[in-house]
């Protein structure tokens, strides 16, 4: 058999000719489904496969949130820096900056809010059960599609509208910290709320997604 990764599925044309001349299989990989072309398939029903289609969201979704927890994890040793240099500055010298201090807030904000989305990417997030880790993989499909359906989308919408007056008024005076020598930055840090939402969302419809092609598949893949 050969194998390739990925076939541009816009040449069936193409494809034709080739599976005409020669008795191959051709197997596509992509992250969380397996599709298998050989010279039986009829490609215009491959062409228009849903499953194929969400996968490729899930997987443009995935990359993005890995993307974006990983720069967000370095933030987390600017933190310890920041922290340190605080500490030694203000017992060792005498020293102390407000914005210095407020800074580490910040980055502690994006840690948590921004970071929250990765931490669902790898199921990181706490799980208090009796039951699930003794599911099959179909059954924790469905606890998690319902879950994400039901609990983790309304939830975040419901973060989403409560605090976008809330962050709007900030943007509209360009907060600042009420400290004397504080960070001007107030409302970028309040944006942070609305991000939370966002990419929670995100990785949500991925997980949801994801969950779908599970319990849809005859042989259902980790992720």
């Amino acid at each position: 058999m050969s194998s390739m990764k990925g076939i541009p599925l816009y040449l069936p044309n193409v494809w034709a000719v080739v599976k005409s001349k020669f008795n191959i299989s051709v197997v596509i990989y992509f992250k969380t489904t397996v599709l298998e072309l050989n010279n039986q398939t009829d490609f215009r029903k491959v062409n228009n496969m849903p499953r194929f289609g969400l996968a490729k969201i899930i997987s443009i979704i995935d990359k993005f949130t890995e993307t974006t927890g990983r720069l967000i994890a370095y933030l987390t040793f600017v933190m310890v820096l920041l922290s340190f240099a605080i500490v030694v500055l203000r017992y060792g010298f005498d020293l102390g900056w407000v914005a210095m201090q407020e800074s580490v807030l910040y980055f502690h904000g994006m840690v948590f809010m921004l970071g929250a989305a990765y931490t669902l990417k790898a199921d990181g997030h706490v799980r208090v059960d009796i039951f699930y880790q003794k599911f099959s993989e179909i059954n924790k499909a469905w606890v998690n599609l319902l879950g994400s359906l039901f609990l983790l989308l309304p939830v975040c919408l419901t973060i989403f509208f409560i605090s976008f007056d809330y962050v709007a008024t900030s943007w509209s005076i360009l907060e600042s910290s009420p400290e004397a020598g504080g960070l001007p930055l107030v409302y970028l840090n309040k944006s942070l709320l609305l991000l939370l939402a966002v990419t929670l969302i995100l990785q949500g419809l991925s997980e949801i997604g994801r969950n779908i092609l599970i319990i849809t598949s005859e042989q259902p893949e980790a992720k």
